[in-house]
C-alpha cells in the first residue's frame, strides 16, 4: 500500500446522538447488514438500486460514487427528505426511522454498490499484461512453456473481484517473487485504475461478461483485530489522519492495489494471510474511511448561523435541543439517524415559524458536523 498502508423533534426534548466512542475505531459499518436495513425500512418501495426497482425516488445505488463522502451522502439525504416525507404521506406508508448503527450500515450498503466501479478498459489491460511482464510466466489459454507452473489466465478464478485477486496474488507472491527475480523482472506496482484494467482484460480473455460486483464488507470487527494484530496501526492511525484524509476518494479497487503494492516492503514479505483475512482488513479500512470525514469547525459555525440553525437550537424557549457535544458524537450517520427519526416534526415546526428547510452541500455538512462536535454546554461539560 503506497497511499494505504497506502453518513428534531423541535418540541423536542432531546436528540438522540451517537455516543462518542473512546476511539473512532469503535464504529463499524457492514454492507450486508445495510442491505437488510434497506429491505426492512421499506426503502425499496420507492427507490431503485442500480436501475432495478421503482423509479418514484432517486436511484439509491447511484447516489454514492467515489467522490462522495459521508457528509455529502448525509447532505443529499437531508436535502431530499421533505419530498420523501410528502410522498410517504400521500401513499400512507411509514417513513424510515434509523438509529445510528442502521444509518452507518445503510451508508455502507450504498457505497458497496458503487465502489468497485473503476471504468476498466480491456485494451489498456492487455497492454499492461505485456508491459508488466505478466506474459513472461502466464499464458492466456494454456500454460506458458517458459513457466508451466504458472496458471493460464483462462483458469484464474478471482477475475471478478479486485480484493480476491490481490489476496490470491499475495498468497503466491513468494513463488512469484522468486521466479521474477530469477528472470530479472521487477515486481510490479499497480494503481487502482491499472488493476481494474487488468481485471477487465482477464475477463475478456475468459469470455466472461463484465459484471457489477457488490462488496461484502464482512465483519469490520474482525478486520480491526487483524489490522491491530498485524501492527498496521503502527503506521496507519487516526492520529495521522489516515482514515479521514489518507484514503480520501479511494475506491476499494484503489485500496486493493495499495495492499498489493505494500508487498514490496521488505519488512512485510513474511506476512501470510489466511483466505478472507485480507478482505477483512480491507473491509475494516474501507468502513472507517467511509464513516470518517474532515470538516472545518470555524466554517461550520458560519453554516450554523447561515442556515438559521441558531434560530431554534440557540433558543431554549423553542424547545429545540441545544446540540451540544458532551459524550455525543456527530457524524454523517448520526445526522441521518436524527433526520429520519425527528425530521418530519422538525419540518412542521419550521413551517409554523415560516423558516425554509435548509439545504446543504457536502462541504457545508462536513463543516457543520465538525462545528457541532466542538459545541460545549455552558458549564463546559
Amino acid at each position: 500500500m503506497n497511499r494505504l498502508l497506502a453518513l428534531t423533534v423541535v418540541p423536542i426534548c432531546a436528540i438522540a446522538l451517537q455516543p462518542r466512542p473512546a476511539q473512532a475505531a469503535d464504529y463499524s459499518a457492514d454492507s450486508t447488514r445495510g442491505s437488510e436495513v434497506f429491505v426492512l425500512q421499506g426503502c425499496g418501495n420507492c427507490h431503485a438500486v442500480n436501475g432495478v426497482g421503482p423509479q418514484i425516488g432517486p436511484d439509491l445505488g447511484r447516489i454514492a460514487d467515489r467522490g462522495f463522502t459521508p457528509a455529502t451522502l448525509a447532505a443529499t439525504m437531508w436535502n431530499h427528505a421533505p419530498a420523501m416525507w410528502g410522498e410517504t404521506r400521500l401513499r400512507s406508508v411509514a417513513t424510515p426511522a434509523l438509529d445510528g448503527q442502521q444509518a452507518a450500515d445503510l451508508f455502507a450498503y450504498f457505497y458497496s454498490l458503487r465502489f468497485f466501479e473503476e471504468p476498466g478498459d480491456a485494451g489498456r489491460g492487455k497492454s499492461l499484461f505485456s508491459s508488466l511482464k505478466c506474459a513472461a510466466c502466464h499464458g492466456l489459454t494454456i500454460p506458458n512453456v517458459a513457466n508451466p507452473k504458472a496458471p493460464a489466465v483462462s483458469v484464474w478464478t478471482a477475475s471478478g473481484d479486485p480484493l480476491e485477486m490481490v489476496e490470491t496474488m499475495w498468497t503466491h507472491s513468494s513463488a512469484m517473487r522468486a521466479e521474477m527475480e530469477a528472470r530479472k523482472i521487477k515486481l510490479p506496482t499497480l494503481s487502482g485504475q491499472q488493476l481494474a484494467d487488468l481485471l477487465v482484460y482477464v475477463r475478456t480473455v475468459q469470455g466472461l461478461p463484465r459484471r457489477t460486483v457488490s462488496f461484502k464488507s464482512g465483519t469490520p470487527e474482525e478486520g480491526q483485530s487483524l489490522f491491530e494484530n498485524r501492527t498496521c496501526n503502527h503506521c496507519h492511525s487516526t492520529a495521522t489522519g489516515f482514515f479521514s484524509i489518507g484514503l480520501r476518494n479511494e475506491t476499494l479497487t484503489d485500496i486493493a492495489a495499495d495492499m498489493w503494492n505494500h508487498g514490496n516492503d521488505m519488512r512485510l514479505r513474511s506476512q501470510k494471510f489466511d483466505p478472507g483475512q485480507m478482505r477483512s482488513i480491507a473491509g475494516y479500512i474501507w468502513s472507517r474511511r467511509m464513516l470518517e470525514d474532515g470538516g472545518n469547525p470555524g466554517a461550520g459555525a458560519n453554516v450554523f448561523v447561515a442556515k438559521k440553525c441558531a434560530t431554534c437550537h440557540n433558543d431554549p424557549s423553542s424547545g429545540a435541543p441545544p446540540l451540544i457535544s458532551t459524550n455525543s458524537y456527530f457524524s454523517g450517520a448520526s445526522m441521518v439517524s436524527v433526520l429520519t427519526r425527528h425530521g418530519p416534526n422538525m419540518l412542521d415546526k419550521m413551517q409554523e415559524k415560516h423558516l425554509a428547510w435548509p439545504a446543504f452541500s457536502g462541504n457545508e455538512m462536513a463543516n457543520l458536523i465538525a462545528y457541532l462536535n466542538t459545541r460545549k454546554s455552558a458549564n463546559g461539560r
